[in-house]
């Protein structure tokens, strides 16, 4: 079984196997395939954790994506945050962590809840609303181009643009599209940063090109990545709170008595719906992992979504429970590459859980949810909503 296919993933199917492999601590080879060299899997919390950790011997510089081809390594390597590793991943952190600081994310805050304010009024007026593809996509498109100082005029082509980019098997978008989406997104990116080398501004892409040890390619290609991760993971949980509260009648009856209780819920959020659903790394030393030897050079996957389900971490893996502690979920990763954008998201989850609670008094499916079918995003192609306003 190749488990870099998407079609494994387009049903609950997949639940039962990771159970059973998390359980089992297993480890599975996969021929080549999907990646041109095969590729090891992990899927137990303590495996994922252990590839992912600070002193285990792998790197990310060939990619973190199934398709690992040491012939062709991630042209970004050593780059882009995601892909750069020791010394050089360190400076990427520190750079683009001071507008992700916790003082910059509550900066945004005024700016996350107008947008939140806009997208609930809209909501209110139409009636059954998809929320996979009306709300959730927009309210992280509009905070990451805020970061990055994208025009508020461009926000819908950028989006569109990461659509087609990361567009899943049975989609419209063939592949030869995606490739020419993540081709626009450079140009794009280029672009800017050509008008802001003429004229800088006060947004992220200006403070970026200001740093003397960052080259324009680096620049380009952290901005992308910066692009990707804030719209392509998000909006999913995001969606996922309305599914939540369909499933948990008193959830936000719970959040209006006692707003102190949204911190936990949001973590659940992100642990139940696990948008990422694989990391990819490479050993760089011989290793034994769940009893398996593995040589230097050969691709391990761990599955943080089936991680996230381990029944010896998670009781009722399966159920959305808001008031799980501790709820030490790998959502956001693991070690030194966790996410640089989580309190970014965590901001954008909780302030648009807080408002559904105060505004709205329940949520209904309107229609069945539609899986995502991909091994990279798990989430919702459509999930069509209902909410019952008070008065």
């Amino acid at each position: 079984m190749d488990l870099g296919d998407p079609r494994l993933y387009g049903s609950p199917g997949r639940y039962a196997m990771w159970h059973d492999h998390a359980t089992d601590d297993a480890i599975v080879w996969s021929d080549p395939g999907s990646s041109p060299s095969g590729f090891w899997s992990v899927f137990s919390h303590r495996a994922c954790a252990a590839v992912l950790g600070r002193q285990a011997p792998f790197t990310s510089r060939y990619g973190m994506l199934i398709g690992f081809d040491a012939e062709h390594p991630d042209r970004a390597g050593g780059e882009m945050i995601v892909a750069a590793d020791g010394a050089r991943h360190t400076r990427l952190r520190e750079i683009l962590g001071r507008f992700l600081s916790r003082p910059a994310v509550a900066a945004l805050e005024p700016f996350v809840r107008k947008e939140v304010d806009h997208l609930l009024t809209e909501m209110r007026e139409t009636g059954v609303v998809d929320v996979a593809r009306h709300i959730g996509p927009l309210l992280p498109a509009a905070v990451v181009c805020e970061v990055l100082g994208v025009p508020a005029g461009d926000r819908e082509y950028v989006m569109g643009l990461t659509d087609a980019a990361f567009a899943g098997p049975g989609s419209e978008s063939t592949a030869a599209a995606s490739v020419r989406a993540h081709t626009e997104i450079f140009c794009y990116f280029g672009e800017q940063l050509a008008a802001r080398n003429r004229s800088p501004g006060d947004d992220l892409i200006s403070a970026l090109l200001a740093e003397d040890d960052l080259t324009q390619d680096e620049v380009l290609v952290n901005c992308y990545n910066l692009l990707i991760g804030g719209n392509q993971t998000t909006r999913h949980v995001i969606a996922g709170c309305f599914d939540a509260a369909s499933r948990t009648p008193g959830l936000l009856a719970a959040v209006r008595a006692d707003p102190g209780v949204v911190p936990a819920a949001v973590e659940e959020a992100i642990r139940w719906v696990s948008p990422g659903m694989h990391v990819l790394r490479v050993t760089t030393a011989e290793l034994t992992l769940c009893g398996q030897a593995i040589g230097a050079g050969e691709p391990v996957v761990a599955w943080l979504a089936a991680a996230n389900r381990d029944p010896r971490v998670f009781a009722q893996p399966a159920a959305y429970r808001p008031d799980r502690s501790p709820n030490r979920h790998l959502g956001f990763g693991h070690g030194p590459h966790v996410c640089l954008g989580a309190r970014l998201a965590r901001l954008e989850i909780a302030v648009l859980l807080q408002a559904l609670a105060e505004r709205a008094g329940s949520v209904h499916l309107a229609g069945d949810p539609l899986p995502t079918r991909s091994n990279l995003i798990q989430g919702y192609r459509s999930l069509p909503v209902e909410l019952r306003w008070p008065g």
